[in-house]
């Protein structure tokens, strides 16, 4: 028996809402809306006693799958590695196909977010490129050529 039945998101806990929102926004997502959590409900599905945090909640123009960016009030939150590479344990990446790729990168450039290595293309079929994000997210950006 299958238990899952769609795709509904991906989750990234940030320290800056305001800035990774704006990010993500930048590139094309839309906000579906903002808010905070606390008390029994997200104490009880996080394990962590005292817990409240905002959210917002971004989706792709059209249908797709939803990020979800969080930023824990209480407690404070954890640092992770500030420049995760793609080798390391734990969340790889978060993957937009876009129109333009050389333009993407250029937007999120302009803004102060550089590729992590170079723009590869994949047999004339994909050209993508890895941007570090804010906090340190890896964000793949890969544009349909062939």
């Amino acid at each position: 028996m299958a238990h899952v039945q769609r795709f509904d998101h991906i989750g990234i806990t940030v320290a800056n809402l305001e800035s990774a929102t704006a990010f993500f926004v930048g590139l094309g997502l839309e906000l579906e809306g903002t808010g905070s959590v606390e008390g029994e409900f997200v104490e009880t599905v996080c394990g962590i006693p005292g817990a409240k945090c905002e959210i917002a909640m971004l989706r792709p123009p059209g249908e797709g799958s939803r990020l979800e960016l969080s930023s824990f009030v209480t407690p404070d939150h954890v640092p992770g590695s500030p420049a995760p590479m793609a080798n390391e344990i734990g969340l790889r990446n978060v993957s937009f196909e876009v129109g333009d790729l050389q333009a993407a990168v250029d937007a999120v450039a302009a803004d102060g977010y550089g590729l992590i290595g170079g723009i590869g293309e994949y047999e004339n079929s994909v050209r993508m490129a890895y941007v570090r994000g804010p906090e340190g997210i890896i964000v793949s950006l890969f544009e349909q050529i062939g």
